[in-house]
């Protein structure tokens, strides 16, 4: 009977050390952010984020190794760890240059491998050249402004009181600028980058360490811990390349130069479909992540309808015409942001500029490529399928003109469509492919031929003799 009560009490006392154990073990929740700041690393940090509140988390760690990336997604993820409630730490395993700076200076902690670097956060383009100051002057703003959030630390010496920053405003800026001198530490010239030693001493790094558990057990002190990691699915790494800026604007130009060639080229198809294919990758990723409503992409299409309303419908180029592309713009752009309806509290400071600049450099990019497909179409190349150089003989007499058929130049005829500035004209009896040499020509009016090149008769107006 002794022995039992001896077991049983045993049992009783090792089930109630391991609930102990187990109410005691801290949950700590780790992102990996080791590729570019960009689309896909935003998607990680916002769903990490609820997944570590989700599962009541104690902490949230980042554990970085980043050349940086796009400022919009930079600043949002900064955003985000600034106004988070639970404390966010980050572990640089290698480096945290540019945009991986900014979003370390977040965190209320940083530790640092032996060999880690942080700093050199200019604001660049694709191509690695510094951006114009305005762009820096921005970068420098924000980066002041994430060192300034941590505060500043009393230190009590006899008498006197010091209040100090904890991370130094200026040093932030000079890892922007190379104006900026930092007495002692930043030459006028170049730009700040720490080591890991430097970094501490200068309070941009609160410990060295060579991996996570280092930082969890002799930094934050955690004894008794489980690390979750955030893994992310299939369609998140999807969804995160067609939110990048770069693609963004990719698709823009795809979608503004298949419209363009398909009302060129009637019944082709092949540049219709491009372009909604286009649309849809770009609108479909931004409406499942929150950002696109349905009165945005209803926008986007009006204004397209008024475009086509102000080519084929209605004459001259006036109100419908404006209206289609302030709409298509809008459309694109507050599709980008997080507005709710019409209002724009919610949007941080630079995502509207942030999303101008991809919907205008798409835009750009999109008529630059018109502009120079135009010129190729009907000439060498795997454009001259697009165009009709050949006779077509059908029951309207309409043809196309033929490469051979010289005796066109100078020739008089009328305009049976309006010339915007391409449409069709009528000489001697036959319809052929007209461009205007002078802009829009309304319906009707006495043309004649200048020159023919890639299937199209050139053609101004015939002046009174």
């Amino acid at each position: 009977m002794r022995a039992t009560y001896i077991f049983l009490t045993t049992l009783a006392l090792f089930f109630s050390f391991l609930l102990h154990a187990q109410e005691n073990t801290s949950t700590l929740f780790k992102i990996n952010l080791q590729k570019d700041i960009g689309g896909t690393t935003w998607i990680y940090i916002q769903k990490g984020f609820e997944k570590a509140l989700e599962d009541e988390s104690d902490a949230i760690l980042i554990h970085m190794n980043t050349y940086g990336g796009e400022v919009l997604y930079a600043d949002s993820i900064r955003t985000k760890i600034l106004n988070s409630h639970l404390p966010v730490y980050v572990f640089i395993d290698n480096n945290a240059a540019s945009a991986g700076a900014l979003i370390a200076l977040a965190c209320d902690k940083i530790y640092m491998r032996q060999s880690a670097t942080i700093g050199a956060a200019s604001v660049v383009n694709q191509s690695g050249e510094k951006m114009p100051d305005k762009y820096q002057s921005y970068m420098r703003a924000t980066m002041r402004a994430t060192a300034e959030s941590h505060g500043k630390k009393t230190t009590v010496s006899g008498a006197d009181t010091v209040y100090t920053w904890i991370r130094d405003p200026l040093i932030a800026e000079a890892m922007v600028d190379e104006r900026t001198v930092v007495p002692g530490i930043s030459e006028e010239g170049k730009i700040l980058t720490f080591s890991a030693r430097e970094a501490i001493e200068h309070g941009y790094c609160d410990g060295i360490a060579e991996n996570l558990n280092q930082v969890i057990e002799e930094y934050l002190g955690y004894e008794n811990y489980e690390i979750v990691s955030f893994e992310p699915t299939f369609w998140d790494e999807i969804k995160g390349f067609f939110l990048s800026s770069v693609i963004q604007g990719i698709l823009i130009m795809l979608i503004i130069g298949g419209i363009y060639f398909e009302l060129q080229t009637p019944g082709v198809g092949f540049p219709l479909i491009v372009a909604i294919t286009a649309a849809a990758l770009y609108f479909v990723p931004l409406y499942i992540d929150g950002l696109a409503a349905n009165w945005e992409i209803l926008l986007f299409i009006i204004g397209i309808g008024l475009i086509v309303l102000e080519l084929f419908v209605i004459p001259g180029f006036g109100i419908a015409g404006i209206s289609g592309i302030v709409l298509v713009i809008a459309g694109l752009t507050l599709s980008l942001l997080e507005n709710v309806n019409f209002n724009f509290a919610p949007v941080q400071t630079g995502s509207l500029g942030t999303a101008l600049i991809t919907v205008s450099a798409g835009l750009l990019l999109g008529f630059a490529i018109v502009i120079y497909l135009s010129t190729k179409i009907g000439s060498k190349g795997m454009f001259r399928k697009i165009a009709l150089n050949t006779t077509l003989d059908n029951e309207s007499g309409y043809i196309a003109v033929p490469m051979e058929e010289k005796n066109l130049l100078g020739k008089t005829g009328i305009t049976t469509t309006v010339l915007r500035p391409s449409g069709k004209v009528e000489i001697e009896g036959k319809m052929y492919d007209a461009v205007s040499e002078q802009s829009f020509i309304e319906k009707g009016t006495p043309v004649r031929v200048t020159r023919y090149e890639t299937g199209q008769v050139y053609v101004e107006v015939r002046s009174e003799e």
